[in-house]
């Protein structure tokens, strides 16, 4: 409460100061009725329970009344009566700020009505106008028909479709390597409760494919919950970006807000905002597919979810006003009760299964699709030159197969081994893509093959075949190890990959612990380098086993087959530990010729069904490996 200032000498009260102190107190009661109106004062006082004081006689009840009024209503004491004045002062200071504040509004709003009347008077000669134009006659001439017509002309003229878009399988038979895939796909949606479904495989394997033909054939099975109109709303997560103001949102869907958005015109100038849906109620009943659905933003991931969850989209907006009856009954429903959203949300990536949101994965059936192998890229090839009515030379399916393990890839190359046969063509023939059109391709396109490293049926000494996967590829690895002998017993040295991760050099460590063990050899006796062909930029526990064997052809002198590969974390005692990857990595070495691969023994469930042309041998310990590795 402010503090009264207090006269340094009080002057005794007089009948004349108690009537000029009354007429002071019933001016600012006249003030207030002109602020409030009579019915308004009355009311606040009642509120206030200052009523009864402002109907007093005595002035001392007035002032207090005046003081609830105006600045506390908790106060119940006037005080003594020689402050009277100093509150009576105080009282009419804060009147005048009242009013003051009330003329300078009152002013406001005329400027304000003043402008809405100017608007309202713009807008009906916009009305008249749009009348006017209405009822004019088309302004049409002959130079503007000579434009129409031009028009219509670029309507008729189109390039052809990509070869791509021509090559990109129609039925699920097309669909090469993938059989494991399409069922599982296939059962998971022909259920009367069909759940959400991540998809996992590299690139160029046909996922996106599989999810809108498998939804094509269980429409309208009597086990499935899809309609025959049932559909399939397609976006790439790359792509989605949004506004976190919920300005935009074209998967959720966003309010466009009156002033800052624009919603349509009728609504705008009555102030009300538009709802507008996104993709998931476009996907309502249908299937909702994301590409690359490990590239959204985490935040836009949260809200996809609380949208599964719920079913439906729900809208907010600070200028929705639920008793304002000129809503349409439309948004008032969508801002009252959402959006339906009930779709199936089947998500492909390229990225590893540990890179997803786990609370995506908790709600997710989980389907893995296969790298593809030789033999199916070579079916590829041979079905895209049938679509493209081409022929191709003996040997092209095999060399495309050679340099890509991507079935969009492999249709790139043999769709430029086309253009380039093409321009070759000067008799109209049936276009021939041969040996020669495909190694220009690849010279052109600087591509590399998809194996660097391939068997033999040849011996080393201190060269041996490692797996490895990146993503969902299988690679085969060339760990090679020289040792010399120090000129210093007990002052060697050990090199290692620059680049290789912490787990793998410390492989080394565990591989001379078990060297020690084992044949009682100590690598401090030894310059060693060690070496990954190619740079070595690895950072996992499952090049130990191949490491220490490398080192122990390099110290004993002794020969290692080229045509066996081997995987698995070692550990101190020489036991051979379990390792990922298991299926990539066979079908890796399968397809650079290796014909015998080593694996931890608890792997084996994990060895793919109807594997043929490679033998797989389980080995618990470390000299398990010796009889199969060397000569």
């Amino acid at each position: 409460m402010k503090q009264y200032q207090i006269k340094q000498k009080k002057q005794p009260y007089s009948q004349h100061n108690e009537m000029e102190l009354s007429w002071r107190v019933e001016s600012i009661y006249k003030i207030l009725k002109n602020i409030y109106g009579t019915q308004g004062l009355i009311l606040r006082a009642s509120k206030l329970d200052a009523l009864d004081l402002m109907g007093s006689p005595l002035i001392d009840d007035r002032i207090l009344a005046l003081q609830k009024l105006l600045e506390d209503p908790c106060i119940n004491d006037v005080g003594s009566a020689s402050d009277r004045v100093d509150k009576v002062d105080y009282l009419e200071s804060l009147v005048t700020d009242i009013y003051a504040r009330k003329t300078v509004e009152e002013e406001l709003q005329q400027h304000i009505q003043a402008k809405i009347d100017q608007k309202y008077n713009d807008y009906l000669q916009e009305i008249k106008l749009e009348v006017l134009k209405e009822q004019t006659v088309c302004r049409e001439n002959a130079q503007t028909l000579k434009k129409y017509g031009y028009l219509e002309k670029m309507e008729k003229t189109s390039l052809n479709h990509s070869a791509l878009d021509i090559l990109r399988p129609t039925s699920l038979k097309e669909i090469f390597g993938q059989d494991k895939a399409i069922k599982s796909l296939i059962t998971k949606l022909n259920t009367p409760y069909p759940q959400h479904i991540l998809l996992y495989g590299p690139p160029g394997v046909g996922k996106t494919t599989c999810a809108r033909l498998a939804l094509e054939i269980v429409k309208g099975r009597n086990n499935s919950p899809f309609q025959r109109n049932a559909p399939f709303i397609e976006v790439d997560g790359t792509t989605l970006r949004w506004d976190p103001r919920e300005s935009t949102n074209p998967l959720l869907g966003s309010v466009h807000d009156p002033i800052y958005q624009g919603a349509r015109r009728e609504l705008a100038e009555d102030g009300i905002p538009e709802p507008k849906p996104g993709m998931v109620s476009d996907a309502h009943g249908g299937i909702l597919f994301i590409d690359e659905i490990g590239e959204m933003d985490p935040l836009l991931q949260n809200k996809l979810l609380k949208v599964m969850e719920d079913k439906r989209v729900y809208f907010e907006s600070s200028y929705y006003d639920p008793h304002d009856k000129r809503i349409p009954k439309y948004i008032k429903k969508i801002f009252e009760d959402g959006i339906p959203a009930d779709f199936v949300l089947i998500g492909a990536t390229t990225r590893n299964k540990n890179d997803i949101n786990p609370a995506f994965r908790s709600r997710c059936m989980e389907i893995y699709f296969e790298p593809l192998r030789a033999e199916h890229i070579k079916q590829i090839v041979r079905l895209s030159a049938q679509k493209l009515n081409i022929k191709i030379e003996a040997g092209v399916d095999d060399i495309i197969a050679e340099y890509t393990s991507d079935g969009r890839n492999a249709n790139k190359i043999l769709a430029d081994g086309y253009s380039l046969s093409l321009y070759e063509n000067t008799e109209n023939k049936t276009p021939l893509v041969t040996r020669e059109h495909v190694y220009e391709v690849i010279q052109n396109n600087r591509i590399i093959p998809d194996i660097n490293s391939r068997a033999s049926d040849s011996s080393e000494i201190g060269k041996i075949f490692g797996l490895g996967v990146a993503g969902f590829r299988g690679s085969l690895m060339e760990i090679e190890a020289i040792a010399f002998t120090t000129e210093t017993m007990g002052k060697g040295s050990i090199r290692f990959n620059e680049t290789a991760g912490l787990m793998a050099k410390d492989s080394v460590f565990n591989a001379a612990s078990v060297l020690r063990n084992e044949c009682n050899e100590s690598l401090q006796n030894y310059d060693l380098h060690i070496n990954i062909i190619g740079g070595g930029n690895v950072d996992g526990p499952s090049a130990g086993a191949g490491i220490f064997l490398v080192i122990l052809s390099s110290i004993r002198h002794r020969p290692i087959r080229q045509d066996v590969a081997i995987t698995g974390e070692i550990s101190i005692q020489g036991n051979v530990k379990p390792v990922g990857g298991i299926y990539e990595k066979i079908y890796a070495a399968k397809q650079a010729g290796i014909k015998k691969v080593l694996i931890p023994e608890k792997n084996l469930k994990d060895i793919p069904n109807g594997i043929s042309g490679i033998q797989i041998i389980p080995i618990k310990h470390i000299n398990e490996a010796y009889p199969h590795v060397f000569n």
